[in-house]
């Protein structure tokens, strides 16, 4: 297991040549899971990557950011079980150690939504540093982990722009139909101007293909366009359209734990191993890159 960072946010070092001094990606990561659209499986992506992160021995939070909660309901944390979560972290009513309730899958913890949260919109236009609350909040967390991942409401909103402050890169689910790709350049540009303004460490992840059905001509035609435009951005992971995805929340559990054969599942199990094999790559081309800015100045 790779072991955190005790270093939240750390700011990027670089040579007097533009080198960068140290690897590029730091533990924890914090990657918000990102559309305005919805429907397109954001949320269904969120739950099953915490899973299957942690399934292969990660440390894993889960921020539920969406007041519809659907993250928090599929992780099994009952509404009534939500009096201390993402809400009160914002406010500064609850620390990110007193939020995080453990799940039913080891290593995964989830800092859930409340009705409250729906409030919240119109509460952070007035509050001090609105854009950086969870950041902050965040920041003084003891425990340690290895991910956290964001569960953004479906909107360009306080919420969404809270957890892209927050946040190393994001990761894009996008289902594979005509209406999907007309918000993508628009969320594109949304993410660079966050980078400009608030974040200099945001980035685009990937695009992650959701609700894919081979039989169908649009699916295919989506997905080769998505993949003509942004190239290796584009995951070669596609999830498929499954019913028993569609099924697990409603008992309280990730699909990956509900029916870790079905082909929804296998597909989030392959997501995590694609992400983690590209955050490797991306990690030794730093490595390399410090090792021959060493070499150059010694």
């Amino acid at each position: 297991m790779t072991q955190p960072s005790d270093t939240y946010f750390p700011a990027a070092e670089t040579a007097a040549d533009g080198a960068p001094t140290s690897p590029r990606l730091s533990y924890p990561r914090y990657i918000s899971i990102s559309n305005q659209k919805g429907g397109v499986g954001k949320t269904t992506t969120a739950v099953n990557l915490a899973t299957a992160l942690a399934a292969v021995g990660k440390q894993v939070l889960l921020v539920d950011l969406d007041p519809q909660g659907n993250a928090s309901t599929g992780l099994g944390i009952d509404r009534a079980d939500r009096d201390c979560g993402s809400y009160e972290l914002l406010f500064g009513e609850a620390t990110a150690d007193d939020a995080a309730a453990p799940t039913k899958v080891p290593g995964l913890y989830c800092i859930p939504s409340s009705m409250h949260l729906s409030g919240a919109e119109i509460e952070l236009i007035d509050t001090e540093n609105r854009e950086f609350r969870l950041r902050d909040g965040l920041r003084a967390a003891t425990r340690r982990y290895d991910y956290v991942i964001f569960d953004c409401p479906p909107a360009l909103n306080l919420l969404t722009l809270n957890a892209l402050a927050a946040s190393d890169g994001v990761l894009v689910p996008l289902q594979c139909e005509f209406y999907a790709l007309e918000g993508l350049s628009h969320l594109v540009n949304t993410i660079e101007r966050v980078r400009d303004a608030f974040n200099d460490r945001l980035e685009l992840l990937g695009i992650v293909l959701t609700m894919y059905d081979k039989r169908n001509n649009l699916s295919n035609q989506v997905a080769d366009n998505v993949r003509e435009f942004f190239g290796d951005k584009v995951y070669d992971t596609v999830i498929p359209r499954n019913v028993r995805i569609s099924e697990a929340p409603s008992f309280g559990l990730p699909a990956i734990v509900y029916d870790m054969a079905c082909t929804g599942s296998q597909a989030y199990i392959h997501l995590a191993r694609e992400m983690l094999k590209r955050e490797k790559a991306a990690r030794d081309v730093a490595l390399k890159a410090m090792a021959t800015a060493e070499g150059v100045s010694a």
